[in-house]
């Protein structure tokens, strides 16, 4: 059972009970036997993922400690060195918007 053989399917990999995906551990092996480095190509997709986004954002979406992200971060030679975290969805204390000319 495949995507091609499958179209209903909402897995890219689906697994063999249906409605499931295949277990990471058997997809590893899988992967393994024709010769992917499953754990080298894990390292490769962080490093490029800090490239493209600050080390916080990275650490929050895949679980990772932020120390981790940041020290791997800067072993890649990233440039996320000023991101500042927290909540970005509120106005500072006494910020009060700009009036657009619109009255």
């Amino acid at each position: 059972m495949n995507t091609a053989t499958n179209q209903a399917s909402a897995w890219l990999f689906p697994g063999r009970r249906a409605g499931q995906p295949f277990r990471p551990d058997h997809l590893s092996a899988l992967l393994n036997e024709i010769g992917v480095p499953v754990a080298a190509a894990r390292g490769a997709a962080i490093r490029q993922q800090l490239l493209e986004m600050p080390a916080p954002i990275v650490a929050d979406a895949l679980g990772y400690h932020d120390k981790t992200t940041t020290r791997l971060l800067n072993e890649t030679g990233g440039t996320w060195s000023r991101y500042a975290a927290g909540d970005h969805t509120r106005s500072p204390a006494g910020w009060v918007p700009r009036r657009t000319g619109d009255s």
